[in-house]
């Protein structure tokens, strides 16, 4: 089968399908993107040039949308070239909220386009005015709102939808979800594995040393903001090590904005809770990793006692998965994003998201209770066995992809992966996952 990936930072999301496709052979890859350093063997990657930055002159609302239209216009040039060499492909795979896709089906009339929906914004009820510390008056609800404009073009196309979690797919209306199919993302459980004895060993990291006595309290996010609940975590934090004498807290995560926006007053979120909570930290105890290589990343997880995970209502971090698959002690938010994996008392802990007294209390519940610990640990370990295996993923992937274009990859009994816990999701099918609980 011929297919072109489509994604402004390759691989993005697709790294994992498109090495499954390669390890399979016989498939003909293109992968449409900016430049980048990125490659994979046996796949074709194709640049496309990076459009200049926003005019001055385009309205502030507006400069999302139209870095968007000029995406397309990139993609649309750069997939004439393609056509024009002859690749003619069987499916488009691709994330529409960077617009690449939306002049694709243009050029190659007939031609089914898998699209990856990640999020639908709202002014109400959703990540917007989540956090009362940090308000968003009503003038700026347009501007909430008109970063849809992409995910509105992306839905006319009459194509095909997938988005990650049932979170996700609930932010969207519903006549939009009807045009979508949730595949559950997984991960590497051999790599995510547990180390039977990771609590019981000493780690050193940096200038982080954990002795096989003391407790490793984790939090992990690309960046440190509120969206991750950072702000929560840092409060939180006096109460921990003023109880317990034997917690060491490992931070990892960048100064910069992923989500959301710079502190007003300047400098990073860090520096701004640091300077909020001058005194009553142990800063002795407390690691600052900011950000660590994947392997620094797992020993972490697998040496933590307790995983601090919160979010607003927005879309799931991979950590929060390979934490479960790695069978983590995990402290969750009360939002849909954590809940649809963290069931409280089951598969983790969960505690109001915006409140630090109570995820101490939580936090320190875990380091109290080893039996709880263990036990917790363990349902997070199978839950992530039972539907985040990524065999399985790729397996509902390729049947996603076979679905589209009516065409088979290769015979079932060649398809590298074990049988299926989970299965597709679609809008009246059955759940992939336990109903969201908190």
């Amino acid at each position: 089968m011929r297919f072109l990936f489509v994604h402004q930072n390759f691989p993005g999301q697709y790294l994992h399908i498109v090495r499954n496709l390669v390890a399979e052979g016989g498939h003909e890859i293109l992968f449409m993107t900016e430049p980048n350093r990125n490659n994979i063997v046996g796949v074709r990657k194709v640049t496309y040039a990076r459009p200049p930055s926003t005019h001055a002159i385009i309205h502030p609302d507006a400069r999302e949308f139209e870095l968007a239209m000029r995406r397309a216009e990139a993609a649309l040039s750069g997939g004439k070239q393609i056509k024009a060499l002859g690749f003619q492909p069987d499916i488009i795979i691709g994330h529409h909220g960077w617009g690449e896709l939306l002049s694709l089906c243009d050029l190659f009339p007939g031609v089914p386009i898998l699209g990856y929906f990640e999020f639908y914004y709202r002014s109400n009820g959703g990540d917007v005015n989540f956090d009362p510390e940090f308000p968003i008056p009503m003038e700026r609800f347009g501007a909430v709102r008109a970063k849809n404009a992409v995910n509105h073009l992306a839905l006319t196309l009459g194509h095909h939808g997938q988005t990650p979690t049932i979170a996700q797919w609930h932010t969207y209306p519903d006549w939009a979800q009807k045009l979508m199919t949730v595949i559950q993302e997984g991960v590497n459980l051999e790599q995510c594995s547990p180390n039977p004895a990771g609590r019981r060993q000493a780690l050193t990291i940096g200038s982080m040393k954990v002795t096989a006595r003391q407790k490793l309290v984790t939090f992990v996010a690309r960046n440190l903001e509120p969206y991750r609940g950072f702000h929560t975590l840092m409060r939180a934090l006096p109460k921990i090590l003023d109880e317990r004498s034997d917690v060491v807290v490992s931070i990892v995560g960048g100064d910069e904005v992923s989500y959301g926006a710079m502190p007003d007053q300047g400098g990073s979120w860090r520096e701004v809770m640091l300077a909020e909570l001058a005194g009553k930290l142990d800063l002795s105890r407390i690691h600052f990793h900011g950000k660590v290589p994947y392997e620094q990343h797992l020993a972490l997880l697998k040496r933590s006692d307790a995983h601090i995970y919160l979010s607003y209502p927005f879309v799931a971090s991979w950590s929060l998965r390979e934490a479960m698959a790695v069978g983590c002690t995990i402290i969750g938010s009360d939002t849909e994003t954590v809940t649809e994996f963290i069931h409280d008392g089951e598969t983790g802990l969960i505690t109001p998201g915006l409140n630090p007294k109570a995820l101490a209390l939580r936090t320190l519940e875990a380091l109290e209770d080893k039996k709880l610990a263990t036990r917790l640990g363990q349902n997070a370990r199978q839950f992530a066995v039972k539907h985040l295996d990524l065999a399985d993923y790729l397996t509902r992937y390729r049947a996603e992809i076979e679905r589209v274009t009516g065409k088979q990859l290769a015979p079932p009994s060649l398809i590298p992966t074990r049988k299926s816990s989970g299965g597709t999701v679609r809008p009246k099918g059955s759940a992939l996952l336990k109903p969201a609980r908190g």
